[in-house]
C-alpha cells in the first residue's frame, strides 16, 4: 500500500476505535447511578483507553525502555477499562432483555473491537513513519556564512560603504593586454618610458574603463604644475572629479582604487598624499596646510 492509502485506512481504523469507545461509554453511563458524578466516573475508563492509544500511535519513542514502559502502562489501562466496561455492559444488556449467555458475551464483542482497532492503529502508525520521507534540516546561518566567500576589504575606515557606484565600477571590463598596449603607445607618444604595472599576459586580470569627468571638477581647484604630465596624477584628478560629482569624500582607498582601475600603479603613501592635497583643494584650504595636517 502507498503512503496515501495507509493514511486513509488509518482514519477508518480511528473511526472504528471511536465507535467501540462510544458504545462502551454509553453502556457504562446507562448502568451507573443516575447522577453526573457517577456517570462521569463510569465513562472515564474507555475515554482513557482511547487517549492512550492515540498518544502511542502518534508519538514515536526511540528508547527501548521507554517504549516498553508505555506499552505496559497501556496494557494496564486497557485491562482496567475492559474489566469496568464488561460488568457495566453486561448489566445493561440484562436490564434491557438479554438472557442466558448473551449479556456476558456482548461486552466481549465491544472490548474485542477496541483491542483490535488499537493494535491496527499502532501498526499503521509504524508503517506510515517508515514510508514517510525524512524532512531535510535547513542549513544554519553559521554554515551558510562559513561557505560563502567574503570579499576582501581594504585597510582603513570604510567611508564609502553603501555609497553609489562610480563610473569606472559600472563600466564594462576590457582585457588588460589592450589597456596596457594603449598606455604604452600613449607614453611613447609623449616621450616617456612606460612603466610596467602588471603582466600583460595574465588572462584573468581585468580592468574597467572609465567615463568622462563630470562638470563639478575638483581638479580645477588644483594648480597646474610640472606633475600634469604624470599619468598617475592626471588619473587621480579624474577620480577626484568623479568622487566629488557622486557626493563622496576623496579618501585614500577610493582614490587608489580608481587609479588602479585605469591600469596605473600607485603606492599607498602616494595615494595618501594626493588624496590629502585634492581634498584640501576641494574644500578651499591651502595645500600646504593640508599637507601639514
Amino acid at each position: 500500500m502507498t503512503l496515501t492509502q495507509l493514511k486513509r485506512v488509518r482514519w477508518g481504523v480511528r473511526a472504528t476505535l471511536a465507535l467501540g469507545v462510544v458504545v462502551s461509554t454509553i453502556a457504562n453511563v446507562l448502568h451507573a447511578v443516575d447522577n453526573p458524578i457517577s456517570q462521569a466516573i463510569a465513562a472515564w475508563p474507555p475515554v482513557a483507553l482511547l487517549l492512550t492509544v492515540e498518544l502511542i500511535s502518534r508519538i514515536p519513542v526511540d528508547t527501548r525502555a521507554l517504549a516498553f514502559g508505555r506499552m505496559l502502562a497501556a496494557a494496564l489501562i486497557a485491562g482496567i477499562a475492559a474489566w469496568v466496561s464488561y460488568w457495566h455492559m453486561a448489566g445493561v444488556a440484562a436490564r434491557y432483555g438479554e438472557t442466558g449467555a448473551s449479556p456476558y458475551l456482548l461486552p466481549v464483542s465491544v472490548d474485542g473491537l477496541i483491542v483490535v482497532a488499537s493494535i491496527c492503529l499502532m501498526e499503521l502508525a509504524t508503517r506510515i513513519r517508515t514510508l514517510a520521507p525524512e524532512p531535510v534540516p535547513a542549513a544554519s546561518s553559521a554554515v551558510v556564512a562559513a561557505t560563502v566567500p567574503v570579499a576582501e576589504q581594504p585597510d582603513g575606515p570604510a567611508d564609502d560603504a553603501d555609497e553609489p557606484a562610480l563610473p569606472w565600477q559600472l563600466a564594462p571590463a576590457i582585457p588588460l593586454s589592450q589597456f596596457a598596449a594603449a598606455r604604452r603607445r600613449w607614453a611613447l607618444a609623449n616621450g616617456n618610458r612606460p612603466a610596467i604595472v602588471h603582466r600583460a599576459d595574465e588572462p584573468s586580470a581585468q580592468l574597467t574603463t572609465t567615463a568622462a569627468p563630470t562638470p563639478n571638477k575638483v581638479s580645477s581647484a588644483v594648480p597646474d604644475g610640472p606633475d600634469d604630465a604624470d599619468p598617475v596624477l592626471s588619473a587621480a584628478r579624474t577620480v577626484a572629479d568623479e568622487l566629488s560629482a557622486a557626493g563622496r569624500r576623496i579618501t585614500r582607498d577610493a582614490l587608489a582604487a580608481g587609479v588602479r582601475a585605469r591600469g596605473l600603479a600607485i603606492s599607498t603613501e602616494r595615494a595618501t598624499v594626493i588624496a590629502r592635497e585634492l581634498s584640501a583643494a576641494a574644500d578651499g584650504r591651502p595645500v600646504a596646510a593640508a599637507s601639514a595636517a
